[in-house]
């Protein structure tokens, strides 16, 4: 059945929302829907055909061109105040996204309960309010919690995409896709942050996320079935980064700057954070966490971003510059062929197709 999932397979910011904005594009199927798991703790970045960024944290970068169906299933985590400014700032159809009554709503309790706790400076956690909103509904009422988790149903202001428009019966998520796939149409599940920061199978203890962030556990949000897949996209990049502070271990931490040498580029290539605008920190690539990131996630297809900062797209003609030799390293390393190729933040190349562009 046609349901793509798109995870990253390092610390996150590997370019997921550029890839499934990309997968969007080319799908084939008479109708797409982007399904947004998870919550509004990282930002997702893409181009519109205008030309025009965006950095959404609520609603899926895959909807930017504003011509899909976009769903919040059990498995999300809402924050309204994100989610409308983000519908205003897209001017999105708002007939065309859909709440499912058992998503959770991030409240300013949460919130408030994250900043208390330490976990922005311990773990490097954007404060969010997802944390917390999870570990709320883990509690499931206990009397010796103080947070209570709130169902999307039960909160006003997202009532209105709740509701059938012919009947006004609450929409069950589940129902709907199934049988948008009965319809043969395309959805495509956009996870959050990537395998190493997963809270199961990351192996980085406390120096992780909320949740669970393979494919697997994307689609278990989504209120999909393992029958449903035919495409697991893993995203990964040329230098992962870690966000700002006491956020883990990140093998071989580099200087930006260091980034810099490798392509040669006078830009200034520092990144920072979507939400907390901190600088991210950078470091070699490591064969060894994407391996086990292939190995959870069994991906389908294996996109490399960031591979501008390497060289340009034009040294694939040789199979002796900088770039084809970190790209075959990679395959060698990881034991997988890269099927897409990121230069930019506009969009990814077939990486067949971008050797045959880069000779002409």
């Amino acid at each position: 059945m046609p349901v793509s999932l798109v995870v990253g397979g390092q610390f996150g910011s590997e370019g997921k929302g550029k890839v499934a904005l990309e997968i969007a594009r080319r799908a084939t199927e008479r109708s797409v829907t982007l399904v947004r798991v998870g919550g509004p703790n990282s930002g997702h970045t893409g181009y519109d055909k205008s030309g025009n960024k965006f950095a959404l944290r609520q609603l899926p970068a895959g909807c930017i061109d504003r011509n899909v169906d976009v769903v919040f299933p059990a498995g999300s985590y809402i924050d309204d105040e994100v989610l409308f400014r983000e519908i205003e700032e897209l001017n999105y159809p708002t007939n065309r996204i859909f709440i499912s009554p058992f998503a959770r709503v991030i409240t300013a309790e949460h919130k408030t309960w994250e900043k208390a706790s330490g976990l922005i400076d311990d773990i490097g956690s954007t404060g969010s309010g997802v944390g917390a909103a999870v570990m709320a509904s883990a509690a499931r009422g206990a009397r010796n919690f103080e947070l209570q988790s709130v169902l999307a149903r039960d909160w006003a202001p997202l009532a209105p995409f709740m509701h059938d428009q012919e009947s006004n019966d609450l929409i069950d998520t589940t129902k709907m896709m199934r049988n948008t796939l009965q319809k043969r149409g395309r959805i495509i599940v956009e996870g959050t942050q990537g395998f190493g920061l997963s809270l199961l199978e990351g192996g980085y203890e406390n120096k992780a996320t909320s949740r669970s962030t393979t494919a697997a556990a994307a689609l278990s949000e989504a209120g999909l079935s393992p029958m449903d897949v035919d495409d697991v996209t893993l995203v990964i990049r040329s230098f992962p980064i870690r966000v700002a502070g006491d956020s883990g271990p990140l093998a071989g931490e580099l200087d930006w700057k260091d980034v810099a040498k490798h392509s040669g580029s006078r830009k200034d290539l520092r990144e920072y954070t979507t939400v907390t605008k901190k600088l991210r920190r950078v470091g070699e690539f490591d064969a060894e966490l994407v391996k086990r990131a292939i190995e959870a996630n069994h991906p389908t297809r294996l996109v490399l971003n960031h591979v501008d900062y390497l060289g340009p797209l034009e040294e694939l003609a040789s199979r002796e510059s900088s770039v084809s030799k970190f790209i075959d390293q990679v395959e060698s390393n990881t034991g997988r062929r890269i099927d897409w190729l990121g230069f930019s933040g506009l969009d990814v190349v077939n990486e067949i197709e971008a050797r045959s562009f880069a000779t002409r």
